[in-house]
């Protein structure tokens, strides 16, 4: 056998990454350095520009980006990260929004334009309402994780010193995205990124009957949106071709673990209830794996990138992601 083979990771703790981290799974010939960010997107920032960690989760737009400028790294179908993108998207009651295609003309607030949330709700808005994406200013607050992008004509920054928040409650946004990906957070996503320390006004969902839309969604289309993967450096997989293997079947492992305690409601978190009501739409596996059970989210998302010109080239999906049946 191999030497064993020491890697640096950053992967959040979660309830299907924990039985890794804790030791409870061990890889034969893979020793991990688990690196600890928070939060996490920190590291996807460090590893798309500085290529810290031999492997990490990063968020799956930006993987998909940095892949098609040329990244020296590929992805395993792997997902930590599952949820629906019909909600999240608000609007102010003055704005005269009642349907989608009325954001067309108006200015919408997001953290940054490739974060995975916004990628997922356009990528909706567009293909489901008939948006045009394209006719919507889009405000942002932070850098683009990948330096090189180059950000379409439609979007436009913040002025200095003001949160999407204050620019929503003055009325100079029409809509925004929620939490994280908007107007519930503030400062930079560096380690002292942090949510926002004051309420944030509370507006109404541009779609009122989001969750019955998901649920008639995921049943025509199969599309489980997917926020972040698993990047492994080129250099490994090409100097040890067991290495993706490997790794593969821990996480597998991992969270087959956590599936357990999913069902029989021993894990108990708040997230972990947000799970349990995604098993009620999509089944007893709310964090699938593998390549082609996750075929038609991994093409939607390159489909919804492109359409926003996200990428730098095209890139076919057997590039950006191993096939574990090929193991």
């Amino acid at each position: 056998m191999a030497d064993t083979l020491r890697l640096t990771i950053s992967v959040r703790s979660q309830g299907h990454t924990t039985p890794l981290k804790d030791g409870t799974v061990a890889l034969d010939g893979i020793e991990f350095e688990f690196i600890e960010v928070e939060p996490q997107i920190a590291a996807y920032r460090r590893m798309v520009r500085d290529l810290e960690f031999d492997v990490c989760e990063l968020a799956s737009t930006t993987y998909y980006i940095a892949r098609s400028h040329g990244a020296p790294y590929r992805a395993l179908p792997i997902f930590f990260e599952r949820k629906f993108h019909h909600t999240g998207l608000v609007i102010r009651p003055d704005a005269g929004i009642a349907h989608p295609k009325d954001l067309e003309g108006k200015k919408v607030g997001v953290r940054a334009y490739s974060v995975t949330t916004g990628v997922w709700t356009r990528g909706v808005l567009q293909n489901e309402h008939g948006l045009d994406c394209s006719k919507v200013t889009w405000v942002v607050d932070d850098e683009e994780h990948v330096a090189q992008m180059v950000l379409p004509p439609n979007v436009e920054h913040a002025p200095e010193g003001q949160s999407l928040a204050d620019l929503m409650a003055a009325g100079e946004l029409q809509a925004g995205f929620t939490a994280n990906a908007g107007i519930g957070r503030a400062g930079p996503p560096t380690e002292g990124w942090s949510a926002s320390a004051k309420p944030v006004d509370s507006y109404p969902e541009l779609i009122s009957d989001a969750k019955a839309a998901e649920a008639q969604w995921y049943a025509r289309t199969g599309i489980l949106p997917m926020h972040s993967t698993l990047v492994i450096r080129d250099e490994i997989l090409a100097a040890r071709p067991d290495v993706a293997p490997r790794i593969y079947r821990a996480f597998l492992e991992a969270k087959e673990i956590y599936l357990k305690r999913l069902q029989t409601g021993e894990a108990a978190s708040k997230q972990d209830e947000g799970r349990r009501k995604l098993m009620k739409i999509v089944g007893a596996d709310p964090l699938p794996y593998g390549f082609a059970a996750n075929l038609a989210s991994i093409e939607a998302l390159k489909l919804y990138a492109e359409q926003q010109q996200l990428m730098a080239r095209d890139v076919p999906v057997d590039e950006l992601f191993i096939n574990e049946a090929s193991f």
